[in-house]
């Protein structure tokens, strides 16, 4: 097709590098190479049997029609259950909208909120569609940088700075893709405080990562403070805390105006998700959460095995991550160094994405660079995998740099 055809706004999307990395790590693997794929932001677990079995039981009852647009009600009430529960949120069913993932809900309401030229502040390092998202929606994204030496976590005084007349919403993800960034309570009650200044302001958060938390504290949500209520939109789903990602269910739950935009645009575009993962997800969220537990537990295990072993490395720099499942290495000192290629020619690094490349080429470990998330001189590896596989992958890694002059 002639490049003509294609429409502006899709020339100026910028490709998903995560997947763009996994799809690389795929390539290699089907040409018979050995890679260890650090880059996939998934859970390797299977899906918790009580929730596999709701599903079947959706088909054996024929839940196989149309459902409204925002979703089941019985499922919306369970969210509305689920918030009140565990986040100290007060949402009613009429309030939120279940769509096809997380990531459909936070571009959905993007384009319910954003016009032309209003300005979306975004911490970064970030996850790397934000930043699309709001270009789609012809926004104008406002990225204010956090660095390693802050925790990755942006300051009030840095919110307070960035604010325009503009400024139409402010997202923020707690816990952190790609850095593992947990805000503590106080953090988040001092960025309120900011916000609570400026009225016009809508605040995204992006709580998928909320059970996967390491800290005593827990997850705390922008839901806890009702003093933003009336302008707070959170964003969550299954994929993560339930290892449910190819089941696609997430959802918005925010002002009853905002719901209402989103569910008038997803109308338009995909109606209501699968009904059969909508009464998985509504089984995971009615159900037991022991399995929730047991994989907190076992990403736990392998965020210390990882930083571990990356702290054995002699000049690769990382915070611990309180959360998630990331961990985001400063790389800075490896750049300009250079190896010989398997081809005999001497090439040199000099960025995180040529690092990223040489990690997959001569390491077969896939990761994804920094300047992906807009923090250049960093790396980001998923430790959603098998010990045995991050033991190999850290020792491959390892020997790979250590080759580096």
């Amino acid at each position: 097709m002639e490049q003509s055809f294609i429409a502006d706004r899709i020339k100026r999307l910028a490709e998903s590098a995560t997947l763009a990395m996994s799809q690389k790590s795929s390539e290699l693997r089907a040409a018979g190479v050995d890679v260890i794929n650090l880059s996939v932001g998934e859970p390797d677990f299977p899906t918790p049997d009580h929730i596999k079995l709701a599903a079947i039981s959706a088909v054996e009852n024929n839940f196989s029609h149309y459902s409204p647009v925002p979703g089941y009600l019985s499922l919306r009430e369970a969210i509305a259950d689920k918030l009140s529960r565990e986040n100290h949120a007060s949402f009613t069913p009429a309030q939120i909208v279940v769509g096809t993932g997380a990531k459909q809900e936070l571009s959905n309401t993007i384009m319910a909120v954003v016009n032309p030229g209003d300005e979306v502040i975004i911490p970064v390092p970030a996850w790397v569609s934000y930043v699309e998202m709001v270009k789609l929606a012809e926004g104008t994204p406002v990225l204010v940088q956090a660095e390693m030496s802050q925790g990755f976590k942006v300051t009030p005084e840095q919110l307070e700075a960035a604010i325009t007349p503009r400024t139409r919403v402010v997202l923020i993800c707690s816990p952190s893709n790609p850095t593992g960034a947990v805000y503590t309570r106080e953090e988040i009650a001092a960025l309120v405080e900011v916000l609570r200044r400026h009225p016009q302001v809508l605040i995204l958060s992006d709580e998928i990562y909320e059970h996967i938390n390491y800290t005593p504290q827990g997850h705390v949500s922008f839901g806890e403070f009702p003093e933003i209520a009336d302008r707070l939109v959170i964003v969550n789903g299954v994929s993560k805390a339930y290892a449910m990602t190819g089941w696609r269910i997430g959802y918005m739950a925010g002002p009853a105006p905002v719901a209402k935009a989103v569910s008038k645009l997803q109308g338009q575009t995909t109606s209501g998700t699968s009904t059969i993962a909508q009464k998985a997800a509504e089984a995971a969220y009615r159900g037991a959460q022991e399995c929730v537990e047991q994989m907190r537990e076992a990403f736990r295990r392998r965020r210390d095995l990882i930083v571990g072993l990356a702290r054995e490395i002699p000049g690769l720099e990382l915070d611990m991550p309180s959360g998630a499942f990331y961990i985001f290495p400063c790389i800075k000192s490896y750049l300009g160094k250079s190896y010989t290629a398997a081809d005999g020619t001497r090439r040199t690094i000099s960025t995180d994405t040529e690092m990223a490349m040489y990690l997959l080429e001569e390491a077969h470990v896939a990761t994804v660079a920094g300047s992906a998330f807009f923090l250049p001189g960093y790396i980001r590896l998923s430790y959603a995998a098998a010990e045995e596989q991050l033991t190999a992958a850290m020792a491959r890694i390892s020997d790979a740099l250590a080759r580096l002059k």
